[in-house]
């Protein structure tokens, strides 16, 4: 499969009632769980919205994948996609796919990845989780993959709508 020009494994994240579908391409940077307090906060409110699926685990952390944000595209419904940030000034958005409040993404807009929930990819093809997230590990592997796309910030233009949680 090829994806954003890359060619390897592909992976697909879906909102609960399908709509939205997401693609990523290639060997994800790491999977990981976050229990900042951000993702927390974040976490409680997205799940507060109507009809919202989990997006915490029962131990409080964040279950993610991240990949370079130049191997992920929206395949469909990026008309449904909106973002929730904590305060308007945030460099942190979650998105969100608003006919089912289902959280797809965190996008940390100065960053070179995007971190998918999960919960979005299926269940059977859900990468382990190798370790919690801002461990030592957890930055080189940011920082390796970031020289490998040449030092680039891609920008996501399929998210346009905003949400308030």
């Amino acid at each position: 499969m090829i994806v954003n020009g890359f060619q390897g494994k592909s992976w697909t994240a879906t909102c609960v009632c399908g709509r939205v579908l997401l693609e990523a391409g290639g060997k994800p940077i790491v999977s990981a769980a976050c229990y900042c307090a951000s993702c927390q906060s974040a976490g409680r409110q997205l799940e507060a919205l109507p009809g919202a699926p989990p997006l915490l685990e029962a131990d409080g952390g964040t279950s993610v994948v991240l990949f370079r944000r130049d191997r992920v595209r929206c395949v469909r419904g990026h008309d449904l996609l909106a973002e929730h940030r904590l305060e308007p000034s945030s460099k942190t958005r979650r998105v969100v796919a608003t006919w089912c409040n289902s959280a797809m993404f965190l996008d940390f807009t100065k960053g070179h990845w995007l971190t998918l929930y999960k919960e979005r990819i299926p269940a059977d093809d859900r990468p382990p989780l190798e370790m919690r997230a801002h461990s030592g590990r957890f930055m080189w592997r940011l920082l390796s993959s970031w020289a490998a796309m040449g030092f680039r910030t891609p920008e996501i233009d399929y998210v346009s709508g905003k949400i308030d949680g």
